[in-house]
């Protein structure tokens, strides 16, 4: 038969007063933590399976802890990989806070990202302040206790010590984003924050080619043309050259002709032939000069550090009459170094070596990288997010790198704009204190040989 009509089995008053009731004993006897939401932001498109998460949220919530004992779970074990920490909570929070708190914010957010948003779901995490230490929520229990008056009041989230797989944590609290700041796929890179000069050597002889005149630019080229210059007489040095090419309205063309080596004890003007890269109509000529002396190479000493430009090269003046100044460029390696220099003009009326000053660097090192942001790298679009920024070695460790810096680039800061030139990128795995991966992988490498019949024999 029905239940007894005069007998309330739970009305909406005596299920608010419990309600009540639970949250303030919450209030009372629990700990605040802070709820941290799991975004989605890529994901598999066949499978729809969760490839990148980002945690940018975060909610102060109280929450009971029943392990009022200490952690659950397996605890610290040793394993066969090393030490494994498997540490456990379960933690109470009330139903309607939950709803009336977090569900709100998480409801206007992209269903892309948030497929969930009016319980707490698997995945997310939860920082427990006592311990200072991510958990992940693995299960929500929302039956216990079960229906009391006709209704539940809580969540029990069971959590799991988190397992960092290059998710992205950007809470704003330093507290809790710091907790993985040496955790993940690490990288340090070098950073200049001013660049230092290069230093040269010149050598000064007769019988040079003093400059190359490009009498016609050819057009067509897809690569760069080999010049070949006649040699010099029995104990001169030959002439040596490259050209440099340009592109305009689409069509690719000689924009000069500069000596790496102006050659020594020529009589006459050599030939200079130009061949290859596709392109046709090239033609250019040299002078000569055998009563002076002028610059026929140069030598780069030291290649200095920081240049992102060529530098201005100059000479010192020729002291003999007529004097003709020397002209020169220099070539920037990738890495942001003088790799060598080249001779526009060799000049003449040397009586001894000209000094060759290089220009220096310009200063690239500007500001203070902050800690979670990105940075973004000026020729490579490589990106990765900040771990920590040294400002007395100038090393910037970065994690979850989309790409490669390449050595000689800028790399800028997204909140603190600060930018400084790269040296040189040293990558070093740090997954887990505890793991010992590449140990392991180089220890079997030496046990097992796949380039035999049977690699787990010897033979």
């Amino acid at each position: 038969m029905a239940l007894n009509p005069f007998f309330l089995q739970g009305s909406s008053g005596e299920q608010r007063l419990i309600q009540e009731l639970i949250n303030e004993q919450l209030k009372i006897y629990g700990v605040e933590v802070t709820y941290i939401p799991r975004k989605f932001v890529r994901k598999q498109t066949i499978l729809e399976e969760i490839q990148s998460s980002v945690f940018d949220d975060n909610f102060l919530l109280e929450a009971y802890l029943n392990n009022y004992d200490g952690y659950s779970g397996a605890g610290d074990i040793m394993t066969k990989f090393g030490v494994s920490v498997r540490d456990e909570v379960s933690l109470v929070i009330s139903r309607e806070r939950f709803e009336d708190f977090i569900s709100p914010f998480l409801e206007g957010e992209d269903d892309n990202e948030i497929a969930v948003f009016n319980r707490p779901r698997e995945g997310d995490l939860v920082y427990f302040p006592l311990g200072k230490r991510l958990f992940e929520v693995k299960f929500v229990e929302h039956e216990k206790p079960f229906y009391q008056l006709g209704k539940n009041y809580v969540y029990e989230l069971q959590c799991e010590l988190f397992e960092y797989e290059d998710e992205v944590l950007d809470t704003s609290i330093d507290e809790i984003d710091e907790v993985l700041e040496d955790i993940g796929y690490i990288v340090d890179v070098s950073m200049y924050s001013s660049g230092t000069r290069a230093t040269a050597t010149a050598t000064i002889g007769t019988g040079y080619v003093r400059q190359i005149f490009l009498n016609n630019d050819g057009s067509g080229f897809t690569s760069t043309p080999t010049v070949a210059i006649t040699t010099a007489p029995s104990g001169g040095t030959d002439a040596q050259a490259v050209a440099i090419t340009t592109t305009r309205n689409s069509i690719t063309s000689i924009r000069e002709i500069i000596l790496t080596n102006a050659g020594a004890g020529y009589t006459v003007a050599p030939t200079i032939t130009i061949s290859g890269g596709g392109g046709t109509g090239a033609a250019a000529t040299c002078g000569i000069v055998t009563d002076k002396k002028g610059v026929i190479s140069i030598v780069v000493n030291n290649g200095g550090a920081g240049y992102s430009t060529a530098p201005s090269v100059s000479f010192s003046l020729p002291s003999l009459s007529p004097n003709i100044p020397a002209t020169a460029t220099a070539i920037v390696s990738a890495a942001g170094t003088i790799s060598s220099i080249n001779i526009t003009d060799a000049g003449a009326g040397f009586f001894s070596a000209p000094t060759v000053t290089v220009a220096t660097a310009a200063t690239t090192g500007i500001g203070t990288y902050w800690f979670n942001e990105v940075v973004t790298g000026s020729r490579s679009g490589a990106s990765a997010r900040v771990k920590n920024w040294d400002t007395d070695t100038n090393i910037l460790r970065v994690g979850i790198t989309t790409g490669t810096f390449y050595p000689g680039e800028i790399i800028t800061g997204s909140k603190s704009g600060a930018a400084y030139e790269t040296k040189v990128s040293a990558a070093n795995t740090e997954t887990d204190k505890y793991r010992q991966n590449e140990e392991i992988e180089l220890q079997a490498d030496s046990i097992i040989d796949f380039s035999e019949s049977n690699p787990f024999g010897t033979y």
